[in-house]
């Protein structure tokens, strides 16, 4: 039974072959010649085309590619000035705030040495009163002894 299907098969697909080709022969519009000669010219134009439109795809690669190295140039040279504009504000602000440390500090010692003055010279004013109160109490008790 299976012998018989693939033999009925072979047999089927030799005739439609023959058919089909004694077909395509009997209704081709064209000699066989010309039809080679259309082929062969259609082939060409093939090749043409796809030459000229392998050569625009490469030019307008090569064009974007151009662009984005121009523009990766661009962007990388605003970021490093941009960078170093910020790296020099960072700069002068540590100055300033150096120098603004610097000022506070003198400020703080000539504030030290103010209050140091002061304080020395209350406590020889509290002293010398202080004396001046024991000589009076002394001149006092003198007084009523």
């Amino acid at each position: 039974m299976g012998d018989m299907n693939t033999k009925d098969l072979l047999i089927g697909t030799f005739i439609g072959g023959v058919v089909g080709a004694t077909t395509a022969l009997l209704l081709a519009p064209k000699s066989g010649k010309e039809l080679r000669g259309d082929i062969s010219e259609g082939a060409v134009n093939a090749k043409d085309k796809t030459y000229e439109i392998t050569n625009n795809a490469y030019e307008k690669g090569s064009e974007f590619a151009n662009t984005a190295f121009d523009k990766t140039q661009n962007v990388a040279k605003t970021v490093s000035e941009q960078s170093n504009e910020v790296v020099g504000r960072i700069k002068d602000a540590a100055g300033q705030v150096k120098n603004d440390i610097d000022d506070a500090q003198k400020s703080a010692e000539e504030l030290a040495d103010d209050l140091s003055s002061e304080v020395q010279s209350a406590g020889e004013n509290i002293g010398d009163s202080v004396k001046k109160e024991a000589e009076d109490l002394k001149k006092d008790d003198s007084s009523r002894s």
